[in-house]
């Protein structure tokens, strides 16, 4: 049998190479494309041959002056920008590997840190000189992000993984107050927070509804969770996963049937396989 993380990554594989997405899975919107980790992966192969290229030119250009002033200098300087370039393209190596194989290799925790903070923002800047949408680079992202969270998992205790969902979640005509009382809840069933809150109580899992980034940050420092699963859009979803870093944040992108921030939708299956599969997982 499979364990609940291969189940989790397996269905994570199928909807992105499946055409038929189901609603809130990967799309942000009806018609959008699934996230894909190729995308990520391109454009990471594509930096590592610039870089190296640029590491060359800064070696060669200045190679007769500086052996003018001293003839080891140049040896000195490749010797330097060598150790840059293995470093860069050992990185690479492993980061692709893990994602391959799905295991958790050395220092993946550093991996997922090196991910977040440096490589996201340098590929978002080489996907939009190949005419790639800054979107596109953040579902490719949470997809690679997601697989790293699954690589380096462990159990993590009910009280200790918090469901973070959206407050676009709740149907804009409810009068019902629920940011930092999602309890307060009266399971009218016009939209997806009576099901979330119910999946909470199932798991005994602490549940917070945030109303963009700078309550989530709060939400998160009263909380103190060993890792969070998170439900929002592509920005929400990229920045919540840098800001809360090195904590876990497994992404479950919503759906946007009326545009953003709007009575958005979320695929609940999706959201209690994580559940299972982190709670359960070795």
């Amino acid at each position: 049998m499979s364990s609940p993380l291969e189940t989790l990554e397996t269905s994570g594989a199928k909807e992105q190479e499946s055409p038929l997405l189901q609603p809130g899975e990967c799309a942000a919107a009806p018609g959008a494309p699934p996230p894909r980790k190729r995308v990520f992966i391109a454009l990471l192969l594509v930096s590592c041959v610039v870089m190296v290229a640029l590491a060359f030119l800064l070696w060669w250009v200045p190679y007769v002056g500086l052996s003018n002033i001293h003839p080891s200098l140049p040896v000195l300087l490749a010797a330097v920008f060598g150790a840059v370039t293995l470093f860069m393209l050992g990185g690479a190596l492993t980061l692709v590997c893990t994602i391959i194989r799905g295991k958790n290799l050395f220092f993946n925790t550093r991996i997922r840190g090196v991910v977040i903070r440096f490589l996201f923002p340098l590929l978002v800047g080489v996907g939009r000189l190949f005419g790639i949408g800054k979107d596109e680079v953040r579902r490719s992202f949470i997809a690679i992000n997601n697989q790293l969270v699954i690589a380096e998992a462990r159990r993590v205790r009910p009280e200790r993984l918090l469901l973070l969902i959206p407050h676009c979640l709740q149907h804009h005509e409810c009068p019902v107050r629920i940011i930092g009382h999602v309890e307060n809840c009266k399971a009218c069933g016009r939209c997806k927070i009576k099901d979330l809150v119910a999946l909470s109580g199932k798991y005994h899992v602490p549940i917070s509804v945030a109303t963009g980034g700078t309550l989530a940050r709060k939400i998160v420092a009263e909380n103190r969770p060993h890792m969070i699963i998170g439900v929002a859009c592509e920005r929400d979803l990229t920045s919540g996963i840098q800001d809360t870093y090195p904590i876990p944040v497994f992404g479950i992108l919503n759906e946007r049937p009326f545009g953003p921030c709007y009575d958005t939708d979320v695929n609940l299956a999706r959201v209690e396989e994580a559940l299972v599969a982190f709670l359960n997982s070795k």
